[in-house]
């Protein structure tokens, strides 16, 4: 390889050839990017599962209930702090060593889609930070209150997570998979699929659910509505 292009390269994103004049290597390693997102979604569960385990509304939830609650509770967290801190400062990200920016900067090693201001991906994450992480949250207001429009929230928030994951993956199918290293374990199976598909596959569960619950409901109504017999002539 010419030393010229070496030189222009000089990043770690595919496609290779990607040009990101302003970008700064990462001072702090994988495993303390990974730690701390793990271990803030961790603290996070257990906050919400002993939040959800009190008496709700003269009652307790189940243990499924609970469990969506904490799914949530990470959401609103990674929605619109994490995604949050993409959606307002995505231009400078690459050349920034703020720790959120430096831990997008470790992601786009699986999609480099978010360290080239792709615009796709920048206005997908503005409407998941501004919607979907406070609807998150409200989702768990309304269930420990036991607010009547709780399955309704569920169903958009999760309707919306579900739409914006399938797009997510079918845009880049569409470009071929160009923005990760096809293949690799860490970056692409691990960054991009599974942290990915995780927001396909427990929305759509939890629009089945919200589905199940309205139409119970729905049904239930219709049942109690006073039957008109037709007058005989």
């Amino acid at each position: 390889m010419p030393k010229a292009a070496a030189e222009a390269i000089s990043h770690p994103f595919w496609p290779r050839d990607l040009s990101i004049p302003n970008y700064v290597e990462n001072d702090r390693s994988m495993l303390e990017i990974v730690t701390f997102l793990f271990s803030v979604s961790g603290l996070l569960l257990l906050v919400a599962w002993v939040l959800t385990g009190q008496k709700v509304a003269g009652g307790r939830l189940s243990g499924w209930r609970r469990l969506a609650l904490c799914w949530f509770t990470v959401c609103g967290f990674i929605h619109s702090v994490i995604e949050g801190w993409f959606a307002l400062y995505y231009t400078n990200i690459p050349g920034d060593q703020s720790f959120l920016s430096q831990l997008w900067k470790e992601y786009s090693k699986g999609d480099s889609r978010y360290v080239i201001a792709d615009n796709f991906t920048v206005c997908m994450e503005t409407v998941t930070a501004c919607l979907w992480g406070p609807f998150s949250l409200w989702i768990v207001v309304a269930f420990l209150f036991n607010h009547p429009y709780r399955f309704v929230l569920q169903l958009i928030v999760s309707l919306g997570q579900l739409y914006g994951a399938v797009l997510y993956f079918y845009t880049e199918h569409r470009d071929g998979y160009i923005h990760s290293e096809y293949g690799h374990p860490i970056y692409f199976w691990f960054y991009f699929i599974f942290m990915n598909v995780l927001w396909i596959v427990i929305p759509f569960v939890l629009t089945l659910d919200s589905w199940c619950q309205l139409s119970s409901i729905q049904a239930l109504s219709d049942k109690s509505l006073p039957k008109h017999k037709s007058k005989s002539k």
